[in-house]
């Protein structure tokens, strides 16, 4: 029951949703707080966080370590740790 989503339309729908929840947030929190600064700082939120995912599954994997293959968040962070760890410990 763990496959990997394979059908182009499903893949769309589901990019579709997740860009309908940061729609449905973002306006949330700018109807509880609508000034500037709110705009500013959930315009980088949302900046910085499709970066840093970028970051996670693309960059690491093409030009740091060509043997780390994505597979999640945790994934990632249990590779950073180790990464860590071991320049410093």
């Amino acid at each position: 029951m763990n496959r990997d989503l394979q059908n182009p339309k499903l893949i769309f729908f589901k990019g579709f949703l997740f860009l309908l929840l940061l729609i449905i947030s973002a306006l949330s929190v700018w109807i509880e707080m609508p000034n500037g600064k709110i705009a500013i700082l959930l315009c980088l939120t949302i900046w910085s966080s499709a970066r840093f995912y970028y970051f996670m599954f693309y960059v690491i994997e093409k030009y740091v370590d060509s043997n780390y293959k994505f597979t999640g968040i945790i994934s990632f962070l249990k590779y950073w740790l180790n990464k860590t760890f071991r320049l410093f410990g």
